[in-house]
């Protein structure tokens, strides 16, 4: 059993559409796209880059997902998705593979937190489309840069 063009094109958006809730702040539209039971898993950088903290239902992924006001902007953008059917056909795996920018103004200077990481996705499909029903989240390298201006 394979997922249709259709379900492929759907949990793309679901991906994007979580970024852009985070870069654009919306913690309420993001926190809307996890299932009710859904599980996010976190690493706890610089120094634990894979996922080990344990974030479950709603009111724990809210407040995970609260962590990125500490910043003052982030931008998500994406370099690979794959798609794969689950256990029947509400199920489906993804791994995307992004960079996000994490942007915090330090004394004088801005700087630039680079992320280099995948998502481990499962997803759920519920009457109103899909969701996520649990997100890894694993870091491949870390970088800081200097920024001249920031928005």
């Amino acid at each position: 059993m394979s997922l249709s063009v259709a379900d492929r094109v759907a949990l793309s958006d679901l991906v994007h559409r979580y970024a852009a809730a985070i870069d654009d702040r919306e913690f309420a539209t993001a926190l809307g796209l996890f299932a009710d039971d859904a599980e996010l898993v976190l690493p706890e950088p610089p120094d634990v880059l894979v996922p080990v903290r344990h974030h479950r239902a709603h009111d724990e992924v809210a407040a995970s997902l609260a962590a990125a006001t500490t910043v003052d902007r982030t931008l998500h953008s994406f370099d690979s998705e794959v798609y794969s059917q689950g256990t029947n056909s509400d199920a489906a795996h993804g791994r995307i593979a992004a960079t996000a920018h994490h942007w915090s103004r330090r004394d004088d200077a801005i700087v630039d937190l680079v992320w280099y990481f995948r998502y481990d996705d499962e997803y759920v499909r519920v009457e109103s489309g899909w969701l996520l029903a649990r997100r890894a989240l694993t870091i491949d390298a870390i970088e800081t840069r200097p920024a001249r201006r920031l928005r």
